[in-house]
Parts: structure tokens; sequence; C-alpha cells
């Protein structure tokens, strides 16, 4: 049997490998590989949270399928009743989730690339329509054009990621409460949130959590896999308005959050200082590699809110970059798209890792007579 004629032609995402495939496909022992192409916690997870797996109570039985105990320590660590939040197998799950209960066929859902690539991803997957509105040139928002947009196709949801990625930029909050204004549902996923200067120990003081009480069309989606360093356990959470919340429950796959996801998720909430230090680390350690990178005759990078810096490569290719990186053991993400015509991202990791890059970077700039 044939599948759908849609899938066909479906766009597929494409992920970043794991260690272990890398050190085969590399030939290279994983302590001599530095990843910097996911945007993952180079610091880890925290002592708790590695206790909490290490003494799991009954990883043999469903885990709750309502996520109580997790959603409760929610409920304190953003101030939100228990009602309006849902944990997912990482916001992905979430964002697939929402669009699953609201896309219609053919419905619109509207994109500002460059960005994350699973809003269209999960849009294709659950038929609906993207409508894209590109970045200016300095990656932020176009107003103007979204309004427009919203007039002309009335599109049911809207993706706007803050800080975005893959730039870092952090979209102006006036212009993130007009878009609030208009008559579409407004999903801001702030999985970077916690990087952004100024925004308190772990993004408390740029959220947008508090607005969903206020607002019948906001969305916010956080997640663990940064801040908290839990990308290998996939978890994440959202905060939802009320109406929403009753077809979500009954969308949701049952067990969605497995038993070690959820016991780490608990125990980073109660290690908050202990992760807010690395947080303040990479903090530190973005704006150190940006002014490293600065310096470097063939990058461009732009300011970052996030946990990674992107570059226009200039002179050269960014593919050929990439590679000769990545034969010194140095990870980073490649992008040739027509919105970034030769670009890499490299994320935030520990000094060394920084020093690292920087010494490979101008070794190339000689080999490559680009000084």
């Amino acid at each position: 049997m044939k599948p759908a004629v849609r899938f066909e032609r479906f766009p597929p995402y494409t992920p970043i490998e794991p260690f272990e495939v890398l050190s085969e496909r590399l030939g290279l022992p994983v302590e001599k590989i530095i990843k910097l192409d996911a945007n993952e916690n180079p610091y880890g997870m925290s002592p708790r949270a590695r206790a909490a797996l290490a003494d799991l109570d009954f990883p043999h039985i469903y885990p709750d399928p309502e996520s109580r105990t997790l959603r409760r320590a929610l409920a304190e660590f953003t101030g939100l009743p228990v009602d309006s939040l849902m944990a997912g197998a990482g916001a992905d799950e979430l964002i697939d989730l929402i669009l699953r209960v609201m896309l219609e066929k053919d419905e619109g859902v509207l994109n500002f690339p460059p960005t994350f690539g699973m809003y269209p991803f999960d849009t294709y997957l659950n038929a609906g329509q993207v409508i894209s509105i590109p970045r200016r040139a300095d990656f932020s928002l176009d107003l103007p054009a979204i309004r427009t947009a919203v007039d002309t196709y009335r599109p049911r949801i809207l993706f706007v990621t803050a800080p975005n990625n893959p730039d870092g930029n952090l979209p102006d909050s006036q212009v993130i409460q007009e878009i609030l204004d208009l008559p579409v549902l407004v999903v801001v996923d702030e999985a970077y949130i916690e990087f952004c200067e100024g925004a308190g120990r772990l993004g408390e003081q740029r959220t947008l959590l508090p607005e969903v009480l206020k607002r019948e069309n906001l969305v916010v989606l956080r997640t663990f896999s940064k801040w908290a360093g839990l990308a290998g356990l996939r978890v994440g959470y959202g905060a939802f308005p009320a109406w929403l919340m009753p077809v979500l429950w009954k969308a949701k796959q049952p067990y969605n959050v497995n038993v070690a996801a959820t016991a780490a998720a608990i125990a980073s909430l109660q290690d908050r200082e202990y992760l807010a230090e690395n947080v303040a680390r990479l903090r530190i350690e973005r704006n150190r590699l940006y002014e490293k990178l600065r310096a470097v005759p063939f990058l461009e990078p732009f300011p970052s809110q996030a946990n990674f810096i992107l570059c226009r490569v200039n002179g050269t290719s960014a593919l050929s970059l990439k590679e000769a990186l990545a034969q010194r053991g140095i990870l980073v993400r490649f992008y040739n798209t027509p919105l970034l015509q030769n670009y890499i991202r490299i994320s935030v990791g520990k000094p060394p890792h920084t020093n690292a890059v920087i010494e490979a970077m101008q070794k190339l700039a000689i080999e490559w007579r680009l000084s």
C-alpha cells in the first residue's frame, strides 16, 4: 500500500546525531569530540537529578498519565495553577499536540523563518498549510507583514520563538504584545528564555507565563532540555488557556512523560540554584565566545540571547568549514537555505571548548589564507 500523497512530498526534519554515532562516524573517542551542534548544556544535569535516576522506585510501572507530581512542582516554580499546565515528552510533543487538536485540513499556520524547523514539520504532518513571513535582515519580526498575513489568510495558529533559533534574537516585548492582540492563537516557544540577559536566574523576568492567565489566545512552551541539561530525557511543559485544556487531555498520549524524565525534572526543580549557576556560566561564556568570533576574519557573528551564536561565513564555504572542524572533533551546525546562505551556528560550551574552537578557526584562517 502507498502512503498518503502528502507524505510523499513531506519535507523531513534533520535531527542531530548523538555522541556514540558521531564517535563511530568520525573515528574519534567520545572524549575527543566537542559537540556544539545541538544547543545542549555541556554541564549536564544536576546532582539531584542524577541521584533521582539512580533511585527510581517503580520503573516497571506505567507513569502517571497526568504527570500530577511534576505539574505540582511546575506550579510552584511558575506561580501558575496546576490546571493550566501540561507536561510533554519535550516541548516538541506539545507543538504537535496543539496542531493536532487545532488544525482542520489545509488551515494556515504562521511561521517566521529562519526559525525552529519543527513548526512547519508538524504543520505539514497535521495536514495544515505553512504561511511563511520571513524575518528582516537583523532577524527581527516583520510586524506589518504579520498583520497583513493574518488579515489575508486568517491563520489558526502563530508560532514565535523567544529567543529565536538559530539567531538568538529576542523579540521586542512591544511587538509580542501587538501580536497577542491579533485574532490568532499565539504559541510562544521559550526554549532558551533562561539564557537572556536581564531575565533573572532562570528566565523569570522575561517569561510570558503569567500572561497566559490574562489572555485567551496565548500558549507558552518551556523545556528542561537546555537550562536543566535533560535533552536526552525529553521533558518539557506548556501553559495553556483554560478553554484548550480539556481537548488537549483527550488527545494526549496517555503515558507521554516517562518515569525517568519525571523524576529528573522534579529533582531539577529542587536544585535550581545549582542549575542557575550553570546558566550564568553559559551567559558569560556566550559573551566571551562572541567577542572571540568577531576577531575571526572570515566570520560575522550575530549577537545572541540564547546559548548559541549564529555566524555568517564570508570568503569561504560554510560547509567546508563545518567539515574541517569535524575532522578536528568539533561539531557545529551548518545552514545553507534561501534565508541562511553559508551560515554556521555554534553552541556555547565550557571555556576549554571556546578555546579549542577559536584555535581551530585561527589555524584554518592561516591555512586558507583568509587572515
